[in-house]
């Protein structure tokens, strides 16, 4: 549920009275980037990580960053502070702006339109955790450029639709035989002991939740590795995850209506999940940047 108080344009006001022109490219022609990062006991997680690829992002699309790493963590410390929010996510969005026109190619000197709200968490149902969840397999039907995390996102929502259809959380997408990533995650198979994820380039959005998995996992003295994944391999893995901001690792469980493993979230998720529990307690009271 979105909570009331939202920033545009530098300004804080009632997310419901917010208004931007129906001429912002972001409207015309998804030419925009965004960011969703999570709240923790009213602290952002990984603040630092997801403003970087949020930069990376605004360079993919030949934009400068608007504002600065210590200026983006007022506006969410605001955000956070107006909202009272705790346990939250926080989306903030950056446009390429308004003309009076509708040009494919941009003028020069437009000015940004930034965007950021707050939302809050909802509990995840006990049995996403308990017995985990069900995915579906589907062509990879986005465009060239998935590092970039861009507005233009209507393949990404008719696979999830294509997952709610099924009653599944997830759709797992394939192109040319292997595995890239979630519809709104990215994916990880665990074979023999082993955490196995896509390598970061233009076909997959480079995770930063998957970076924490890795990061906790060589805590635990686990191997993770990135390389291509095939199919097969994720067919007959043992464990499938799914990392993302708004609600850390999930255990894939049934695949296309198959059983993953035994059907049960696995050894290796049990671990790494108390991990992610404990390091957001570990950050508490820690300078978000």
């Amino acid at each position: 549920m979105p909570l009331p108080i939202c920033y545009l344009n530098g300004t804080y006001q009632p997310l419901a009275e917010a208004r931007i022109s129906p001429l912002d490219r972001a409207f015309l022609f998804a030419d925009a980037v965004y960011e969703v990062l999570p709240i923790y006991g009213s602290r952002p997680f990984r603040l630092r990580e997801h403003l970087d690829r949020l930069n990376r992002s605004l360079a993919g699309i030949r934009m400068s960053a608007p504002l600065s790493h210590a200026d983006w963590a007022e506006i969410c410390r605001d955000l956070i502070s107006r909202n009272a929010a705790v346990d939250a996510y926080l989306y903030l969005q950056i446009t390429r702006g308004a003309e009076l026109g509708r040009n494919h190619a941009w003028p020069e000197g437009l000015k940004p339109t930034l965007f950021a709200y707050v939302s809050a968490s909802e509990p995840l149902p006990p049995s996403f955790m308990d017995q985990g969840v069900a995915a579906v397999t589907a062509a990879d039907t986005r465009w060239a450029r998935r590092d970039i995390k861009s507005t233009a996102l209507l393949a990404n929502i008719l696979l999830k639709k294509l997952a709610a259809d099924a009653g599944a959380f997830e759709t797992i997408m394939l192109e040319n035989g292997e595995l890239t990533e979630g519809s709104s995650t990215t994916v990880h198979v665990i074979r023999d002991g082993v955490i196995y994820t896509p390598p970061n380039g233009h076909h997959i959005l480079p995770g930063t939740t998957r970076d924490v998995v890795g990061e906790l996992a060589a805590r635990l003295q686990l191997r993770s590795e990135s390389r291509r994944v095939t199919e097969s391999e994720l067919r007959t893995a043992d464990e499938i995850w799914l990392a993302f901001a708004t609600r850390g690792v999930l255990p894939v469980t049934q695949l296309d209506g198959a059983a993953i493993g035994n059907g049960k979230p696995g050894p290796l998720f049990e671990r790494i999940s108390a991990a992610f529990a404990d390091y957001t307690r570990e950050l508490a009271g820690t300078p978000a940047l």
